[in-house]
């Protein structure tokens, strides 16, 4: 009986399953804030940095969102919003199917309280950022915590 384990090459085998592994999808940035300006200007930012981005308006939309739509592997929300702010936003997340979301805080209210900023370090979130932010900083977050060069 004739062996038939070297039909493929190393090559042909690499190529095959290179064709045939399922594609794994990008993951997408979610910014949550409740001013259009400095929503959509950080959209585009990250966009013009190569990463993919989707934005919502407060936090029901955030949650509506972050069911549906499975790659949205980080969060970026603003502390200060309206009807509910980051902080419940927050909150709802941990308590949710997206406990593990990696989230970014920014808050361009001068009054946050020391306080504020330990209750949302204590509810995991990567970093605090105080407006205007560091953009290259957030950058270098948002790289870190999605895995891109």
């Amino acid at each position: 009986m004739v062996e038939h384990d070297d039909i493929l090459s190393d090559a042909e085998r690499k190529a095959l399953a290179n064709l045939s592994a399922p594609v794994s999808p990008r993951p997408m940035v979610l910014v949550v804030d409740d001013n259009p300006v400095n929503r959509d200007a950080l959209k585009w930012y990250l966009k013009s940095r190569g990463i993919e981005c989707m934005t919502a308006d407060g936090a029901q939309d955030a949650m509506f969102k972050l069911h549906y739509e499975p790659r949205i592997a980080l969060l970026i929300t603003d502390l200060r919003m309206k009807p509910e702010d980051g902080m419940d936003l927050i909150r709802q997340i941990r308590e949710s199917e997206r406990a593990a979301l990696s989230i970014i805080v920014v808050s361009g209210d001068n009054d946050v309280k020391a306080r504020e900023a330990v209750d949302v370090m204590h509810l995991g979130v990567v970093d605090f950022l105080l407006k205007p932010v560091d953009l290259e900083e957030l950058l270098g977050l948002v790289k870190r915590e999605l895995r891109i060069e």
